[in-house]
C-alpha cells in the first residue's frame, strides 16, 4: 500500500485536515498533483466537500477510510481534496460539468478527470457497496481503470467534448434592449405564489427538502411595497413564523439550520451556515419594519445571541459553520429524550412546556426529540390561562436549563474559519439592526467584524483575500467576497453616517472594475490574477447567498444613488441587461437580483439631512428614515458640527449644508430635485408620493 504522506497536514482548512490522516494519499489542489498525473499517466480523482457536510462525513468513514480501498485508490489515481468553500471557482466549474453529464449535484462532489485535468464523468456519494443500482465506489474506481486502460481515447474524447462544452458557455452578454422589464418581477411572484405551501410555509420547489428562500422572501416585500398586495406579505409571514417554530430552528441555543428534510420544517440538516443565519436575520428584520410585529425582531435578536455566544472568531471575525454530526450521528447533540427533557426543565411546568415543544415518550426522530413549537406563545398561553408576558419569561428560564445542560455534550465541529463574503452578509445583518432597532452593540459587532477583515485578509499589495484562519490569510477574493464587503461598509454608514464608510464600499468597487470587469457582459468570478482553473465564470444565479453579480448590482446603484460616478450606474445596468433572459425565464432562481432590478428600473431614492443631531426634530427624522422600511432609499447625513465636511465626501452632500443650524432634508429621485422640507410630517408625504409614482 502507497503510504500517506499527509500532505493535508499543514493545510489550514478545518475540510482538509479532517482527511489528512486517511490512508488515501491526498494532494491539496496544487501543481505537484497534476504533475505526477503526467507524469505517471493516472486518472484524478477530484473530491470536493466541505468541513460540516454530512455525507461527506459518511463517504470518508465507508471509503477513505477503508485500507483496501484507498490502497487501490492510491495505486490507479492520483487523488486531490478541495475545501469548496475556500475554492469555490474550482467548485462551480466541475459542478458544472457533473450537471452537463445530466446528473444532480451536492456535495461530496467526487469528479474523475484525465492526467491533464479536463472532467469527463462523476457523482456525489458513491455507497461502500452496490446498493439501490448504484454501483459501489470501488465498483466504479475498478471499472474507470479498466477503461482507463483499454479505451482511453474514448476517455479523452469524452473529456474534450464535455470541456468543449464548458468553454462554450460564455459570460452572458448585454442585450441590445432596455432593462429588463417589470413582468419578470412580476412573473417571478406569481411563481412563487403558485407553489406556495399554505399549511407551512415556504415553497414546493425541491421535494421532499425545504431550503431557507430568505431572497425569495426579499424580493416578495418589496413586491409588496410596490403593490400592497397582501398575500405577498402573507406568504413572507407563515414562512418565517412556521421556520422559526420549527425543527429547523434550533428551540434552545437560536440559529437556523441548512434545510428541512421534509415539508414541515422538523427534520433539518443539522449543520448551521453562517450565510443562512445572517439572510434569516435580514429578512426578518425587513419584515418587523413592515408589521412592527415584535415577534420577527426577537428572530433577529435570537440569531445574533446565537453568533456572540458561538460563531465569533478571536479577534471579531465569525466563524463559517458548525457540523450536523457529533460523535459520529448526526443531530445527536440537539435531540432530547421525554426522560431527560423533563429531569432537565423540572416538574413545575413539565407538561406545558413538553406539549409546547411537542416532546413526547416515543420521540419524533429515531426515539428522540427534534423541539419545534406547533401554535405561537401567545395562542399557547391563552390556552394554559397564563398572561403571555409570564408564559414568556416560563419558556425563557427552560431554554437556559436545557442551553446549560446542552453545553455539557460533546459539540458538533465549528468550522472556524473566517470568510470574507459570508462575513460581510452578518456584517450587514449587524449593521442593519444596529440602525432599524437603535441598538448600538450591534453596530459595534459589526464594525470590530470589518476591522478584523481589514487587518487580517488584505495582503501587502492591497488584495483581498478570501479566507482566514489560525493567523493565515490565503486564496484571491472573489467578485462576491468584494461585492458583498462593500455593501457590508453602506449598512455600517446607514447606522453612524461616518463618510469613511462610503469611501471604503468606493474602494471595493473600484477594486471590482480593476480586477473583474468584463467589457462584454457580467463580472467575472475570479479576478484577471487568479489561478486558471479551465473556465473563467461568470454567474448571477442566486443560491445559497446573493451572487457575484448581483451584490456587484446593488453595490453600484447604492453608490450611484449616494453619486459616486455615472459609470456605476452604466455597469450596474449592464450586468442586468447580461442576464435578462435569465431574470424573465428563471427568475425564482434570480431573486436577489430582480430586487436589485427594482432598484435601477425605480431609481433610488437620495434623502439628504441636514442639521443639529441633539435636537429632536432631527432626531425624529433619523429615527424614522433608520426604522422603515424603504429598500430602494439612501440617506446622507451632513452634523450641524460638522469639523470634516460631509459635502467633501459625499457628492449628493454637496451644496446641502443647513446655513442656520436648522433642520433642512433634500429629497431626489434621478434627475428631479423636490422643493426642500423641514418637518418629518412633510417628509412622509414626499417619500409616499414617490413610492405611488
Amino acid at each position: 500500500m502507497s503510504p500517506n504522506t499527509n500532505r493535508l497536514i499543514d493545510q489550514k482548512s478545518p475540510y482538509l485536515l479532517q482527511h489528512a490522516h486517511n490512508p488515501v494519499d491526498w494532494f491539496p489542489w496544487s501543481q505537484e498533483a497534476f504533475d505526477k498525473a503526467q507524469r505517471e499517466q493516472k486518472l484524478i480523482l477530484v473530491s470536493i466537500g466541505y468541513a460540516t457536510c454530512h455525507w461527506c462525513h459518511v463517504m470518508e468513514r465507508e471509503s477513505f477510510e477503508d485500507i483496501e480501498t484507498a490502497d487501490y485508490l492510491n495505486r490507479n489515481f492520483v487523488a486531490i481534496k478541495v475545501d469548496r468553500e475556500e475554492r469555490p471557482d474550482i467548485d462551480q466549474v466541475f459542478m458544472d460539468a457533473l450537471h452537463a453529464l445530466g446528473e444532480q449535484g451536492g456535495w461530496p462532489l467526487n469528479i474523475f478527470a484525465t492526467p491533464d485535468g479536463r472532467p469527463f464523468t462523476g457523482g456525489t456519494y458513491f455507497p461502500p457497496k452496490p446498493m439501490y443500482g448504484r454501483q459501489s465506489f470501488r465498483q466504479v474506481l475498478e471499472s474507470l481503470q479498466f477503461y482507463w486502460q483499454e479505451e482511453k481515447g474514448k476517455i479523452n474524447d469524452t473529456a474534450e467534448q464535455l470541456t468543449s462544452h464548458l468553454r462554450r458557455a460564455p459570460a452572458p452578454q448585454p442585450l441590445d434592449e432596455p432593462l429588463p422589464q417589470w413582468d419578470c418581477v412580476e412573473k417571478t411572484v406569481q411563481a412563487y405564489r403558485q407553489v406556495f405551501d399554505h399549511e407551512d410555509g415556504g415553497f414546493a420547489l425541491q421535494r421532499p427538502n425545504k431550503f431557507p428562500p430568505s431572497m425569495g422572501l426579499q424580493l416578495l416585500l418589496r413586491y409588496h411595497l410596490r403593490t400592497g398586495n397582501p398575500s405577498d406579505l402573507y406568504m413572507v409571514e407563515l414562512t418565517l413564523e412556521r421556520m422559526r417554530n420549527g425543527g429547523i430552528y434550533d428551540q434552545v441555543g437560536g440559529g437556523l439550520c441548512r434545510y428541512s428534510t421534509d415539508y414541515r420544517w422538523l427534520v433539518p440538516h443539522f449543520e448551521k451556515m453562517l450565510y443562512d443565519n445572517a439572510l434569516f436575520a435580514q429578512i426578518a428584520l425587513e419584515c418587523y419594519q413592515v408589521t412592527r410585529n415584535p415577534f420577527y425582531r426577537e428572530i433577529a435578536e435570537d440569531i445574533f445571541h446565537y453568533i456572540n455566544r458561538d460563531m465569533l472568531a478571536e479577534g471579531g471575525g465569525f466563524c463559517s459553520a458548525e457540523d450536523a454530526d457529533s460523535e459520529g450521528h448526526e443531530g445527536l447533540f440537539y435531540l432530547w429524550s421525554a426522560e431527560e427533557f423533563k429531569d432537565t426543565v423540572q416538574k413545575d411546568n413539565y407538561e406545558s412546556l413538553a406539549n409546547y415543544w411537542n416532546v413526547t415518550i416515543e420521540g419524533n426522530f429515531e426515539g428522540k426529540n427534534i423541539l419545534n413549537v406547533s401554535q405561537p406563545s401567545n395562542r399557547f398561553s391563552e390556552q394554559l390561562g397564563l398572561d403571555v408576558n409570564e408564559w414568556q419569561s416560563i419558556i425563557k428560564a427552560a431554554r437556559s436549563k436545557l442551553l446549560d445542560v446542552r453545553s455539557q455534550r460533546i459539540r458538533p465541529l465549528k468550522d472556524d474559519k473566517v470568510l470574507v463574503s459570508w462575513n460581510a452578509l452578518m456584517i450587514s445583518s449587524f449593521a442593519q439592526s444596529a440602525r432599524i432597532l437603535d441598538h448600538d452593540g450591534y453596530g459595534i459587532t459589526a464594525t470590530k467584524a470589518l476591522a478584523f477583515i481589514e487587518e487580517n485578509l488584505i495582503n501587502h499589495e492591497g488584495r483581498l483575500l478570501r479566507r482566514y484562519r489560525d493567523g493565515d490569510a490565503k486564496f484571491p477574493a472573489y467578485l462576491s467576497d468584494y461585492a458583498q464587503l462593500g455593501l457590508a461598509c453602506l449598512d455600517i454608514y446607514a447606522w453612524n453616517y461616518e463618510p469613511q464608510y462610503i469611501l471604503k464600499a468606493h474602494h471595493w468597487a473600484h477594486e471590482i472594475n480593476r480586477l473583474f470587469l468584463n467589457h462584454d457582459g457580467a463580472y467575472y468570478e475570479t479576478g484577471f490574477d487568479a489561478e486558471e482553473v479551465l473556465v473563467r465564470k461568470a454567474d448571477g444565479h442566486d443560491g445559497v447567498e446573493p451572487s457575484g453579480n448581483t451584490s456587484t448590482a446593488l453595490l453600484f446603484l447604492k453608490l450611484a444613488s449616494f453619486g459616486m460616478g455615472s459609470r456605476l450606474l452604466s455597469d450596474a445596468e449592464r450586468i442586468l441587461h447580461s442576464f435578462s433572459p435569465h431574470l424573465h425565464q428563471a427568475g425564482v432562481n434570480f431573486s436577489a437580483m430582480l430586487s436589485a432590478l427594482i432598484w435601477a428600473r425605480k431609481g433610488g431614492i437620495e434623502v439628504v439631512v441636514s442639521g443639529d443631531e441633539s435636537k429632536s426634530e432631527t432626531k425624529e427624522v433619523l429615527q424614522w428614515l433608520r426604522q422603515a422600511f424603504l429598500p430602494e432609499v439612501v440617506v446622507a447625513f451632513i452634523p450641524s458640527d460638522d469639523s470634516d465636511p460631509v459635502s467633501q465626501q459625499i457628492p449628493i452632500a454637496a451644496g446641502r449644508a443647513s446655513s442656520d443650524e436648522r433642520l433642512l432634508i433634500h429629497v431626489c429621485q434621478g434627475q428631479l430635485c423636490h422643493a426642500p422640507v423641514c418637518d418629518l410630517p412633510s417628509l412622509k408625504t414626499l417619500i409616499t408620493q414617490i413610492l405611488i409614482n
